[in-house]
């Protein structure tokens, strides 16, 4: 338990100070404002950093981005070895979060889901239902015949 509490806050700050310094250390074009870090997660050992990031902009720029990050993993590795004060600085592997696509995948599906009710609600104006607006069958008024009284 305080191994996951240590590399919980190993991976929040390992989180902020490659972020600081991807926004104000780092001069490589490709890393500029677009370069946004998401999430880190630190193994059990503390040994391996995975450090998740996002870039805004076309696959280009994507792939610009993965190829500075790559090249500048050794000047923020040793940023995070400084602020850590750790024994071992654990080695940092940059992931692109899938989360940006993932999610504009689902606002496509509800849109789609939105246009199928709309459409739906749409067929349904006007309607009449099939057997009535009161589909039950009800004793007929006229039976006299009550079976409590035998």
């Amino acid at each position: 338990m305080a191994d996951n509490a240590r590399a919980k806050r190993l991976a929040d700050l390992i989180r902020e100070v490659v972020a600081q310094k991807l926004q104000r250390g780092i001069k490589d074009p490709r890393l500029g404002s677009h370069v946004t870090i998401t999430d880190t997660r630190v193994t059990g050992d503390l040994r391996e950093a995975t450090v998740f990031y996002t870039v805004y902009g076309d696959d280009e720029e994507r792939a610009a981005a993965a190829a500075g990050l790559e090249s500048a993993k050794g000047v923020l590795r040793s940023a995070v070895g400084a602020a850590a004060g750790v024994k071992f600085t654990p080695t940092l592997a940059f992931v692109a979060d899938a989360l940006p696509d993932t999610a504009k995948t689902i606002e496509d599906l509800l849109d789609k889901a939105r246009a199928s009710d709309a459409a739906v609600r749409d067929v349904a104006t006007g309607a009449t239902y099939a057997g009535g607006a009161d589909p039950y069958k009800k004793p007929d008024s006229d039976d006299d015949t009550d079976d409590t009284t035998e």
